[in-house]
């Protein structure tokens, strides 16, 4: 996940992402004799069966695995606020702020899809989506839009970290924050589990440079 300078756990730094799909990917694994000098110190070719991690027929690697425009997709969306839709800009050429993950989370035949919506500048969480394929089209089945919101897959459930702000907090600095593990029950998500976690206000670079530096005097005249 991302780490808030400070002790939290986002960083505003875009990264991937921000965000790494996850679905199942087959290795292939091809051995290699680095101390050979060429074909005759290879020797006679092995009878034995070599065993091959490919992936089943029934599911498709991450190579093979659909994907989406995620933008179109936001555009699209009636559940996506107006707001969001018109900060979505590309933030350098053709590259939107934009965070997309692809697994397991509905039950569904195929992947589900989650975006995450950043700024440009300091990639700074603005809205989190949830996206099941719905024959020939994707159905909206989670949203959340607020400060710094992030949401990942975690091992079939939606995890989705969001910072606590309290009255003097900077953005970059929160108290605290909420994690809420949220899982599918029939038809929507509900929520599994809820971690509060309060920062330190003890650390955190420059922060509380006013308070602990010592007042400056005038130099005396002796």
């Amino acid at each position: 996940m991302r780490g808030l300078d400070g002790g939290g756990r986002f960083s505003w730094a875009a990264g991937g992402t921000a965000v790494a799909g996850v679905a199942a990917v087959g290795l292939f694994v091809v051995a290699c004799n680095a101390g050979g000098t060429g074909a005759r110190d290879a020797g006679p070719a092995r009878t034995d069966t070599v065993a091959r991690a490919t992936p089943s027929l029934g599911e498709p690697s991450s190579a093979t695995a659909k994907r989406v425009n995620p933008v179109a997709l936001l555009q699209g969306d009636p559940k996506v606020s107006d707001t969001v839709k018109r900060d979505l800009k590309p933030c350098v050429r053709d590259e939107y702020p934009v965070d997309t993950s692809y697994g397991k989370l509905t039950g569904g035949p195929a992947n589900d899809v989650v975006v995450n919506v950043m700024t440009c500048g300091d990639a700074v969480g603005i809205g989190t989506y949830v996206y099941r394929e719905n024959g020939d089209a994707y159905e909206n089945v989670f949203a959340a839009e607020a400060p710094a919101v992030y949401a990942e897959i975690d091992r079939g459930d939606l995890v989705l970290t969001k910072p606590v702000y309290g009255k003097d907090d900077p953005m970059a600095y929160p108290s605290g924050e909420e994690v809420i593990t949220y899982r599918w029950a029939g038809s929507r998500f509900t929520v599994r589990d809820q971690v509060h976690n309060d920062f330190s206000r003890a650390v955190g670079g420059d922060r509380d440079l006013e308070d602990s530096e010592p007042a400056m005097t005038a130099p005396s005249d002796n």
